[in-house]
């Protein structure tokens, strides 16, 4: 597991007792965490046990096909969408470290679901720009640089299908958003990104206390509220 659990308001005991009565990582997964945390500090940027567990269960549960993942870090994430997705499904992840993707791209082979997932390396605005505008996806996941995350949202909102889900990692930023005295950039970009959630009515949302928080985006069918 993580040397400290991502869920913040949580202690040590309760995060790993919910992550073994959940689906807990197999071992494919534990040695990816295990590589990553070989990495140093960087390394709490990996998602958390239980939310990896929660991307497979919901790509399952909405029977996604095409999924797209912007911020890919070592490929956790990512691993457990493409594990969420049929056999001809398809994952698009957006990443700009050959450094740490590289570190994905093992992983993936050893888990067997490397041929589900596409990797391009550049900025994810750039990316996302060049795809078509056509609703194709099901299911996106966003967790990159906090400060672009109302571009990632928008340009990702208009590529997913009515009733696709788009998911936005690290909302409460260790409580931070609730802090008035906490007034750093990213912060307060976070923030920023959340009002505007709060009053987007393209969308139906719940924001969940998974990890470091957790958005759940549901986008509505045009002229339905």
């Amino acid at each position: 597991m993580a040397d400290e659990p991502k869920a913040f308001f949580l202690p040590a005991p309760v995060h790993d007792y919910l992550v073994e009565h959940g689906t807990p990582p197999d071992a494919v997964q534990r040695r990816l965490i295990e590589a990553t945390r070989e990495l140093g500090e960087v390394s709490m940027m990996q998602i958390a046990p239980e939310q990896g567990a929660f991307l497979t269960l919901l790509a399952r549960s909405i029977g996604a096909r095409r999924a797209l993942e912007v911020g890919t870090f070592t490929g956790y994430s990512a691993l457990c969408i493409a594990r969420g997705l049929p056999e001809d499904g398809s994952l698009l992840c957006c990443d700009v470290s050959e450094e740490w993707t590289d570190v994905a791209r093992r992983f993936w082979e050893e888990a067997g679901v490397a041929k589900r997932i596409e990797l391009r390396i550049a900025p994810a605005v750039e990316t996302l720009v060049a795809l078509p505008e056509e609703e194709a996806y099901d299911l996106v996941f966003i967790d990159a640089d906090k400060e672009s995350y109302p571009v990632y949202y928008e340009e990702s909102l208009r590529r997913t299908r009515p009733g696709g889900l788009i998911l936005v990692d690290n909302v409460l930023w260790s409580g931070r958003v609730a802090d008035p005295a906490a007034d750093d950039e990213r912060t307060e970009a976070i923030r920023r990104f959340n009002d505007q959630i709060a009053g987007d009515d393209r969308v139906d949302r719940v924001m969940l206390p998974i990890a470091d928080g957790l958005t759940i985006l549901r986008k509505r069918e045009a002229g339905r509220l």
